[in-house]
């Protein structure tokens, strides 16, 4: 019992510490979310569309696995991860996502809802064979290359 006061001290400058030092060095919360879910996406659809192009052997079970992945992903709730005052006039050099995502008019939204929609598609078919799997592929392509094109900084 009368270590219970000591591990509280040291549970809390842990987490002081940790806090201070994850504020100094981990970027934006919010971005580093956003990136580490689009780096999720890039991984699953990079096995997919590889077994596409005939760059992996197509295997049903990897397939329904990544296009698994990518309609739960799509589910996500990113309401904290694109927040106003993240976009990359707001944090050079920290984040590619452009203004006009926040911008009226915007339709990064719609875009968003498109490829969670071709996500659940896709993983209804994926493991039903290369072709069926290729054809889902198209809407994701397409979201991706939407979104990329109008609300992300280029290299």
């Amino acid at each position: 019992m009368k270590r219970l006061p000591i591990y509280c001290a040291v549970a809390a400058t842990v987490a002081i510490v940790g806090s201070a030092f994850a504020a100094g060095h981990g970027g934006n919360p919010a971005v580093k979310a956003r990136q580490s879910q689009m780096q999720l996406y890039q991984f699953n659809v990079g096995v997919l569309f590889g077994m596409a192009k005939g760059d992996i052997d197509y295997d049903a079970g990897a397939a329904s696995a990544a296009a698994g992945n990518l309609a739960a992903l799509s589910q996500l709730s990113q309401r904290g991860y694109w927040v106003p005052g993240t976009s990359s006039e707001d944090l050079p050099g920290e984040t590619r996502a452009l203004p006009a995502l926040w911008a009226d008019g915007s339709k990064a939204g719609e875009i968003g809802a498109s490829l969670a929609e071709a996500a659940v598609a896709l993983d209804a078919v994926a493991g039903d064979g290369k072709d069926a799997m290729t054809a889902a592929l198209g809407p994701i392509g397409q979201a991706c290359a939407a979104c990329h094109k109008d609300y992300r900084q280029s290299q």
